[in-house]
Formats: C-alpha cells, structure tokens, sequence
C-alpha cells in the first residue's frame, strides 16, 4: 500500500496485479466457474492480498463511522422484502475514499472474474451501484429477498457474526426479476434454497441478476459489514436499466 499522505489509503497497482495473475494461475478457475454457472455464488477468498484487505475493512469501518444511514424500509419490486440496516452510499465512497474506487477501477480484478464468470465483466454503467457499504447490527436486521439490477457483485466480508445469530446467505439461482411480478414466494416453495455461511475476510462473488438472494436476519446484536461492488454484463450496458430499490435505499 502506498501513503501519500496521512489518512489517505491508495493502492499499489503493481502488486495488485501481481497478486491476481498469481491467483488466476493457481486457485481451481474452471472448478470456481462451474460453481457459479451452477449456483449463481462461488466463494473466492484470497483473491486479494490480506494486507490489501486489512486497509480495506479500515475504510469501511471510516466511512460507516462518518456516513451510515439507518434505513428500515419494504421494497414493493420485490416482494415487500425488508431492507433492515445501515448503508453507505456510492457518492460517499467515491468523494471519501481512494482505495476502494481504484480497487474497482483495476482491469486485473475484472479480468480474473471474467474468467469465473467466462464472460466480459464491465464497469457498471450507473454510478449508483458500483460500490455500497452495508452494516446490520440490530436484531432482525436483515438484506431481504432481491436480485441485482446488474449481473455481477462482488461481496468482501469486512465482519461476519457467527452462523448461529444469522447473517448468512440465502439464494436461489436461475430465477428471473419482473420489478411488476417479483414473485419472490412462488420462487421459494418452488426451488431449493441454498445457505451459506461466510466469515469475516472472504469474498464472494455472485450472478446478482439471476440469483434471488438474502441475508437471514440477525437473532442477537451482532455485526455483519460488507463491501458491496457491482459489475455488468454486455448485455447490461446495452439495454436500459431501472433503480427503484437502489433509489429507495439510498436516496
């Protein structure tokens, strides 16, 4: 990591891209990519470096301490589904932090889930989305049932509770979002529902389009944080695309 002045957390584009060309050569990409066809979700932790992700939970944990917004609202395009946390939004990230748009910016990391995805990853063409904070800490706090506008996300576990308090992922694959007809329930009693538990330093990346997904909601006080970035699809750049759950939760 490379300080150009105090506070001021930038990143080492070098080593970043040395990292990811050395796990492209080495972790199982063809075993990772058929999990995500098949599953819509594939865990990927180490694809950062841990010190890259050490500065990473730093950031966030600032900008949730200096911009979180508590939000505790329904959203009707999916099913009247609780959002239940607090949020930092794209706008806050981009004018308080450095390290996190640059992150996102590297055409390294979009290339290594393009080999998962075995597709283009492209920069997410609404500002909005690229990149989000979320922190549930209160009892029920929950992200519920929703897909993504865009095709791809990728989750950092900046701090995860123990499965046994919630918090843990729920999805859905191979599901389609009509923002009129969510549908949301007809998905649940007709498909299985995959659970996964992710700790505090793994990433996840995730086919947000496609995948009706959610967070169990919390039992207890607990933490649960994640730093949330967005990417597209070909066809997402080419087609016109909403935002009402993303405008009703940051707006």
């Amino acid at each position: 990591m490379n300080e150009q002045a105090p506070g001021i957390r930038t990143l080492d584009q070098d080593a970043f891209d040395r990292h990811l060309k050395e796990f492209s050569e080495n972790a199982p990409v063809l075993e990772y990519s058929q999990q995500f066809r098949r599953e819509g979700y594939v865990k990927l932790r180490g694809l950062v470096p841990e010190e890259l992700f050490a500065e990473v939970t730093a950031e966030v944990n600032g900008l949730l301490d200096e911009h979180a917004r508590r939000i505790d609202i329904e959203l009707k395009e999916t099913g009247n589904s609780p959002r239940k946390m607090h949020t930092v939004s794209a706008p806050d990230i981009s004018r308080a932090s450095q390290l996190i748009p640059a992150i996102y910016d590297s055409a390294s990391i979009r290339d290594v889930l393009g080999q998962i995805a075995q597709a283009d990853v492209l920069p997410c063409p609404w500002e909005g989305e690229k990149y989000v904070v979320i922190r549930q800490d209160k009892p029920g706090d929950t992200h519920g049932w929703h897909w993504g506008d865009f095709s791809y996300t990728l989750i950092w576990i900046i701090e995860a509770p123990g499965p046994e308090v919630g918090g843990m992922l729920q999805c859905v694959p191979h599901t389609n979002w009509d923002k009129q007809n969510p549908r949301v329930h007809e998905y649940l009693q007709s498909n299985p529902i995959r659970t996964y538990a992710n700790a505090t330093g793994d990433l996840y990346f995730l086919r947000s389009d496609t995948t009706l997904h959610r967070t169990i909601p919390l039992s207890k006080p607990a933490t649960r944080i994640i730093l949330n970035t967005c990417w597209a699809s070909a066809a997402d750049v080419a087609r016109p695309t909403t935002h009402e759950t993303m405008d009703a939760m940051f707006s």
